[in-house]
């Protein structure tokens, strides 16, 4: 059982380094070129990473495990959720700047959604045991829909909501509660594979944590060449299956948190590879 006073005190150590990321590491406005945004983008890898390390020492292996799966798994999911806000920013056009200032907002937004989400996710699971395998469920599907989707595409336009919302409100907020709700999209999909790896909130919520924190970074890393990872949503469409078939399975089946681990790399490191020797060919005009 985590003490009242952990929560506190890495609440309190979170909202320093989102400080830190917008006064220090962001100071004057500078804009984030590909080579400054790769170095951010390792800076909050290493800093999860050394987190891990605490967790480790701190709970023991099995809880260092579930957190460095369930971040990798995050990590992996926002990189296809990345190139979805790219085409939302490219539909736009969106300034630079205003796309930082959009993703920077979102972070915050996206740290208080996924908090309530797991704790509730949990509570649900506690309470109604049954709900773990509607949380399979959604995985299973979700992962099926990625794994046979060719090209993501955006309308935004045609969304009756959005529509009316583009009448009242600057194209600044319309482009921000359209990245906001993406991203409660997404959390659909994500919170509960990481509550098949582990049940531990605080884990849970910690490993979501680090992987949005980086989220500002790797997406301005990302964005010059996100079209070479072409094959991802495959690899991340097996994924989500396994997991949610993982879930579906937990009385029956038992899969190690470094058995889960491995698949997750092993899927990932073959898309990636695939997809860097084998480039989509230039379509015809």
């Amino acid at each position: 059982m985590i003490s009242p006073m952990v929560w506190i005190v890495f609440n309190i150590a979170i909202v320093a380094l989102l400080f830190f990321d917008a006064f220090i590491l962001n100071s004057k406005g500078q804009e984030i070129t590909f080579r400054r945004a790769i170095g951010l983008t390792g800076f909050w890898i290493v800093l999860a990473l050394s987190f891990n390390v605490f967790v480790y020492f701190w709970l023991g292996n099995q809880r260092a495990l579930e957190f460095l799966t369930s971040y990798v798994v995050e990590q992996s999911l926002s990189i296809d959720n990345l190139f979805v806000f790219l085409l939302i920013f490219s539909h736009f056009k969106t300034p630079h700047a205003q796309q930082r200032n959009i993703l920077s907002w979102g972070i915050i937004s996206a740290q208080i959604m996924r908090a309530v989400f797991i704790l509730g996710g949990l509570a649900l699971l506690h309470y109604f045991s049954w709900v773990m395998y509607v949380f399979g469920a959604i995985l299973l599907l979700t992962g099926f829909k990625m794994f046979m989707k060719q090209e993501k595409e955006v309308h935004p336009e045609s969304n009756p909501f959005f529509r009316a919302i583009s009448k009242i409100l600057p194209l600044f907020w319309v482009v921000f509660i359209i990245i906001q709700v993406t991203d409660l999209v997404f959390a659909v999909d994500s919170i509960p594979a990481v509550l098949a790896i582990t049940k531990n909130s605080f884990i849970a919520y910690s490993s979501n944590i680090f992987a949005i924190l980086g989220l500002r970074a790797m997406y301005f890393a990302l964005a010059s060449f996100m079209k070479v990872f072409h094959y991802l949503h495959y690899g991340l469409g097996i994924i989500l299956i396994f997991i949610g078939f993982k879930m579906i399975t937990e009385g029956i089946l038992f899969f190690p948190v470094v058995a889960t681990l491995g698949v997750i790399l092993v899927v990932l490191s073959v898309t990636v590879i695939a997809s860097i020797v084998c480039p989509l060919k230039p379509t015809q005009t």
